[in-house]
């Protein structure tokens, strides 16, 4: 096997996609201290260090699976670390299953420190991990992906952040959960041709091009109706419309996926990146409201 560079080793672990799983850990963490809760910082870094190891142990997880069920091939839109020979399977396997050694060890040492909720939510998120590939061949990735990236680790990270709980967060797992997992409907939506003729089935091929091209409007899109309301009804404070800023991106990347239905699927071949960096966006305007919000409480109240 050949010596590869550091960037190489980057490719395969996709940081561009980092913030899927980042910002619902430091949105969390912002809403509760927008809430006034105490807070264990360390334990919250701790949570966000583990969070992202487990997304680059499922994307490399995800690639080595997609390459042995020839999902992803040389004519396909899917990662190119396997197609093009840059690794060779077992590497990919072999980094997926450090990743998610590691990830473990920094779970089990975060529950060590404080309770048995986390080992049950910990474990949750493992199995997702492992059977990701599994579920997404069989439509069901997109209920995975807002286990995974939205409500385990909101509930996750309020737990051991304030030592209890908060059911209250998974408001706002909501509508970054729903942008996140535009970013696996827009692959699976642009992939339906490669995924058909590979034999799997994900939900984007059960509902057809159109229906696909609207459910990932509406996870564009409703997540501003779902901010807007919560803080009509004061659940969020009235600095979070600022996430309006990005809803010219998000009307742009639904109008993307709705002329791909005639226009062809190279239009969104880029769309998962477009997505990611709206649920970046979204997600950091969303968390510096909360910030924001509490600290001018604090200062002048």
């Amino acid at each position: 096997m050949k010596k590869h560079t550091f960037g190489e080793w980057m490719i395969a672990v996709r940081p561009w996609s980092i913030p899927a799983s980042a910002m619902p850990i430091i949105v969390t963490l912002a809403y509760l201290f927008y809430k006034g809760s105490e807070i264990n910082w360390l334990n919250g870094v701790w949570a966000l260090i583990g969070m992202v190891l487990f997304h680059l142990a499922g994307n490399t997880w995800s690639d080595y699976f997609d390459y042995k069920k020839k999902v992803d091939a040389e004519d396909t839109f899917g990662a190119k670390t396997l197609t093009t020979g840059m690794f060779q399977p077992k590497e990919i396997k072999n980094l997926a299953l450090g990743l998610l050694i590691a990830a473990t060890i920094c779970g089990l040492g975060l529950f060590a420190v404080t309770g048995l909720p986390l080992l049950w939510i910990g474990l949750a998120g493992v199995a997702c991990t492992l059977l990701y590939p599994m579920l997404k061949f069989n439509a069901l990735g997109d209920l995975d992906i807002l286990l995974t990236f939205a409500f385990l680790p909101t509930l996750g990270t309020s737990y051991v952040a304030t030592g209890a709980i908060d059911w209250n967060v998974l408001l706002i797992a909501l509508p970054v959960g729903l942008i996140t997992d535009g970013i696996l409907h827009s692959n699976n939506t642009r992939d339906m041709e490669t995924d058909k003729r590979a034999e799997i089935r994900t939900m984007a091929m059960g509902l057809g091009k159109k229906a696909s091209a609207m459910l990932y409007g509406f996870e564009m899109l409703f997540p501003y109706i779902w901010v807007a309301i919560l803080s009509i009804l004061g659940y969020m404070p009235v600095g979070t419309v600022a996430i309006f800023l990005t809803l010219p991106i998000a009307i742009a990347c639904a109008k993307t996926m709705k002329n791909a239905v005639i226009g062809g699927m190279t239009l969104i071949a880029d769309l998962d990146v477009r997505t990611a960096n709206l649920q970046l966006q979204f997600s950091a305007l969303l968390a510096a409201s909360f910030i924001i919000t509490r600290v001018i409480a604090i200062c002048f109240c």
